[in-house]
């Protein structure tokens, strides 16, 4: 008898190594010009960018989001007050709103947390909020897999978590720390020192110090990770922010008070003015640069790339194929033909195999990339 010659696996395309040439050019090519088409792109279909504020209430998280985006975005703009009752377990609100400035549109979603660590017993209070940036990674997943996608899918996938740390002076809560523990995993956190001016100038450099050890000391990683620095570049420039500047201490107001014939955003005491866009004054200012004018885009790729796939390949590898999608396999069955859908992705270094073979049971078979 011949012997059975199992049918060789298709390679997956390796792209060519970019052939380098004379960079004298003869003439004006027009190359630079794809940044002003992804410019004007971007003004057309702006964009989308999600934030969530996680802490003990009466921090001022609404009004500080409020004083990050000037505008009245949060789900409150007020202080907490008597008559409204604390939530017996943590809520997630979420609240959209279209900002417009110099033509660009931006889809904001401030996701407020309620009720996160103001119960007598906090235990595992993290979880609704884990639970709900993991469905928005599932939601994403199974619009992405999709036979027919849209053009563009909505994202809801959260790309900033401010976690508010009280202004204590002495150390991080165990709370704290195993928020931190368990959400650095799945989201990009970003500390700050809520109400920084209830503190001197020593007491908060200090407090920002212990803060940074306790965290190194138990391996909690914040945005941004040192493993996710692209170049030297990038790595000067965020180890000044990871060692100065994290966790920011920041006050935030969105009353306004005439201050040497100029109007400013800041909190009025018997002894001045605290002006929150100072830096002499509190760290608000250094704050919104880096979530707004300097990493924006970036945590929304680091949310894409890092956080997303890895939910998505361990999505996979856990089923061992797509979530299920009863309307995808009932057209599939349904048609009698041998529909087969070849479907090539970078799963942790992974190749995915789609097929519609009834004997696979309508679900996908996994092989190595490098493997023949």
């Amino acid at each position: 008898m011949s012997e059975l010659v199992p049918e060789p696996r298709p390679k997956p395309a390796v792209p060519m190594k970019p052939v380098s040439i004379n960079s004298n050019l003869l003439g004006y090519i027009g190359i630079d010009t794809i940044i002003e088409q992804m410019r004007k792109k971007t003004m057309k279909t702006g964009f989308d960018f999600n934030i969530m504020v996680v802490g003990q209430s009466g921090l001022g998280k609404s009004t500080l989001v409020n004083t990050l985006f000037k505008s009245q975005v949060s789900r409150k703009a007020s202080s907490w007050n008597r008559e409204e009752k604390i939530p017996k377990t943590v809520e997630i609100k979420a609240i959209g709103h279209v900002i417009e400035e110099g033509g660009v549109k931006m889809k904001l979603t401030v996701i407020d947390t309620p009720g996160f660590g103001d119960q007598i017993n906090n235990e595992n209070c993290w979880e609704p909020i884990e639970k709900y940036i993991n469905e928005q990674y599932e939601k994403f997943l199974k619009e992405e897999v999709n036979i027919a996608r849209k053009k563009r899918i909505p994202d809801t996938r959260v790309h900033c978590c401010l976690y508010f740390i009280s202004p204590t002076g002495h150390s991080l809560r165990p709370l704290d720390l195993e928020f931190m523990k368990h959400l650095s995993k799945v989201v990009n956190i970003i500390p700050v020192i809520a109400k920084a001016d209830t503190m001197t100038l020593e007491e908060k450099s200090e407090f920002k110090q212990r803060v940074r050890k306790e965290l190194e000391v138990n391996g909690i990683e914040f945005y941004p990770q040192k493993e996710f620095d692209e170049d030297l570049e990038d790595k000067t420039e965020n180890d000044k922010i990871r060692q100065e500047s994290m966790p920011f201490a920041v006050v935030g107001s969105d009353k306004e008070y005439q201050v040497n014939g100029k109007r400013v955003l800041g909190r009025k005491t018997p002894w001045g003015i605290i002006e929150v866009e100072n830096l002499n004054h509190c760290e608000f200012a250094l704050l919104r640069d880096f979530v707004i004018r300097t990493h924006l885009q970036d945590l929304k790729e680091v949310t894409h790339n890092i956080h997303y796939e890895t939910y998505r390949a361990k999505r996979l590898n856990d089923n061992g194929g797509l979530p299920p999608n009863k309307k995808l396999c009932t057209s599939l069955k349904r048609s009698g033909e041998g529909f087969i859908l070849k479907c090539w992705e970078q799963v942790s270094h992974r190749q995915l195999v789609l097929t519609s073979d009834p004997s696979t049971n309508w679900g996908c078979k996994s092989s190595s990339r490098t493997g023949g």
